[in-house]
């Protein structure tokens, strides 16, 4: 199994040292929050993209993709009932598949809760239609870029859309695209899914392209209650071969201790797994 972390808890130090630490802890991807690379995205050079790939690279680490995709964003909104914002937003993806190919990367999450929670006055049904319209907008520059966008369900604390992985399926059959794929996130499916994660994992194995993991309290893997050893094991049995990346939102125990904690904790329940 392949394990990345998302940057943001690194926020506050320089790129290299991001890089070195990730590396040194032991894991071989990072995943990205485009807040960290510039507040303004088109203001970013290829070369800057170029050069974080390559520092990167130099510590072994490969740029997985991008989340957070329009977090500390003005004007953009998915479900907006504003045609000319739903455009904005449309094309705001567009560049973030062009960063994100850039960089190296495939994966793009679309998490963002505050830009889709349902406006006054918008239904559900009415907002999956605008979602659909931004995403089938975005959708060829992905297949061009070679880039995939994965729509995360999260819990009804965070968002009024798109709670479950049925949602998200819903969803991805109206956009109807091969690039609109599937994400699922451990604490997400422990606060919003009635099923356990493992029947998640296979009943959707065809159609989930990133994964990622940390703990109903905010933490990474291993640092509260949740026994990572089904999940774990329901991951290999359906033979995911994408990316595990840590995402936590608590960060008081510190960045390095939550990576490396994370890891550990992962790669001990790999052996117990393996060697049942």
């Amino acid at each position: 199994m392949k394990f990345a972390i998302c940057q943001e808890l690194f926020e506050d130090t320089p790129w290299e040292q991001q890089c070195r630490i990730i590396a040194d802890v032991g894991y071989t991807g990072i995943e990205v929050a485009p807040f960290c690379i510039a507040d303004d995205l088109r203001q970013v050079t290829q070369n800057k993209l170029i050069e974080m790939k390559t520092v990167a690279e130099q510590h072994g680490l490969e740029i997985i993709g991008l989340h957070w995709l329009l977090a500390k964003t003005t004007g953009l909104y998915l479900t907006s009932p504003d045609q000319h914002v739903r455009q904005a937003t449309a094309d705001h993806l567009k560049l973030l598949a062009e960063t994100c190919a850039t960089l190296g990367g495939r994966v793009l999450v679309f998490g963002s809760p505050q830009q889709r929670n349902l406006l006054e006055g918008v239904s559900t049904a009415t907002a999956m239609e605008y979602a659909a319209e931004v995403f089938r907008d975005a959708m060829p520059v992905f297949q061009q870029q070679g880039v995939v966008l994965c729509m995360e369900p999260l819990t009804k604390k965070e968002t009024d859309f798109v709670n479950t992985c049925a949602d998200a399926v819903e969803l991805m059959a109206m956009v109807d695209h091969a690039a609109f794929v599937l994400h699922q996130d451990v604490k997400a499916m422990l606060g919003a899914e009635s099923d356990s994660i493992p029947e998640l994992i296979h009943r959707y194995k065809d159609v989930c392209g990133h994964f990622h993991v940390n703990d109903i309290n905010l933490l990474g893997p291993g640092m509260g209650d949740t026994d990572y050893h089904p999940i774990l094991k329901a991951l290999r049995d359906v033979d995911y071969d994408g990316w595990i990346s840590v995402e936590v939102f608590d960060y008081s125990p510190g960045a390095e201790k939550i990576a490396k904690k994370s890891l550990e904790y992962m790669r001990l329940v790999l052996s117990e797994i393996e060697g049942q």
